[in-house]
């Protein structure tokens, strides 16, 4: 089996992580979307991508965070001092500014509610980065969702099971899939504004390359696709998630060390909210492999039509640290 995966590995066009550098496919004005079911999903299979758009300087870089990934505790601290969800909401804000801010100093950060498709969202912008936080309830590996959440996932939203899916802060209720793609494209449409270059970054939907994946990653990867569908211009990169654990490390050690540096500093900001850090074994052994494979676009893309969301709850400048 493990011959196997890495046979199809490279029959697939699977790729390592030097065969995407930044610098050699990014034009100016380019926007690169990366869709994570989870606050350290990037992290852990989409990176150094990610750290290479984050660090080009021509590079608009978005992360969209689908679930609140709150294992079925809801706004449950668990016995801790503040939410699990939001401790992986700030190691996931940390792991952003660490590479954002790269020999430079720290900056502002700018927090506000935005409406998307009558959503209320948290943005928060830093340097050339947005991180959005739509907080839906953690669906379980299964996709069965959790008691404590009410079985809600994006996998049941998907397959009709449920018409209703709500946040964990209350913020906002989805009313059926549509709703929920429809919203991941107004947030691309207003990232992504005139430039003619685009990326999206997901999770592989493929199962003969991507087995055994998580439900939230593959539902999340879906929703990103069908709200891209008709980007034709878009760029599609595609990453091994769960499975690449099984693949043989393929970075050379520079790279590892950004991605080790990156999930350690996730880890640290999980901490300063009173959780367990996750630079543990087992997420560990995902460092120093990354695998994905590409479908170009065709052609520029062209602005979206007009007509930008609007700040609900006003937008807040702050240093980093300050929530």
């Amino acid at each position: 089996m493990y011959r196997f995966a890495v046979a199809l590995g490279l029959s697939v066009g699977l790729l390592p992580a030097q065969g995407l550098r930044a610098q050699d496919v990014v034009p100016q004005q380019r926007v690169s979307f990366y869709f994570a079911a989870h606050q350290d999903d990037w992290q852990l299979f989409m990176n150094p991508s990610a750290f290479a758009d984050v660090s080009d300087p021509k590079t608009k870089t978005v992360f969209i965070h689908v679930t609140a990934g709150d294992a079925g505790w809801g706004i449950g601290r668990a016995g801790r001092k503040h939410p699990y969800y939001l401790a992986r909401e700030n190691g996931a804000e940390v792991a952003i500014r660490f590479m954002a801010d790269s020999d430079n100093q720290p900056a502002d950060k700018v927090v506000s509610r935005m409406e998307f498709n009558g959503h209320q969202i948290r943005r928060i912008g830093y340097r050339s980065t947005g991180t959005y936080f739509l907080r839906l309830p953690d669906g379980h590996p299964s996709g069965s969702g959790y008691a404590e959440t009410r079985y809600q996932s994006l996998e049941r939203l998907a397959n009709g099971r449920i018409s209703a899916y709500a946040a964990v802060d209350g913020s906002t209720t989805y009313h059926g899939w549509v709703d929920l793609v429809s919203t991941l494209r107004a947030i691309v449409d207003y990232e992504r504004g005139p430039a003619p270059s685009v990326q999206l970054n997901v999770a592989e939907l493929n199962a003969n390359i991507n087995p055994g994946d998580h439900s939230d990653h593959r539902m999340t990867a879906k929703a990103a696709l069908e709200a891209a569908k008709d980007l034709a211009c878009a760029r599609r990169v595609y990453y091994v998630e769960y499975a690449s654990a099984r693949l043989p490390e393929n970075l050379p050690p520079q790279q590892r060390e950004m991605e080790s540096s990156v999930l350690a500093v996730t880890a640290a900001g999980i901490l300063a909210l009173d959780h367990a850090s996750v630079w543990n074994p087992y997420l560990r052994s995902y460092l120093g492999r990354h695998y994905f494979r590409l479908e170009e676009g065709t052609g520029d893309c062209q602005a979206p039509p007009s007509g930008a969301p609007h700040t609900v709850s006003g937008s807040q400048i702050s240093r980093p640290g300050n929530r």
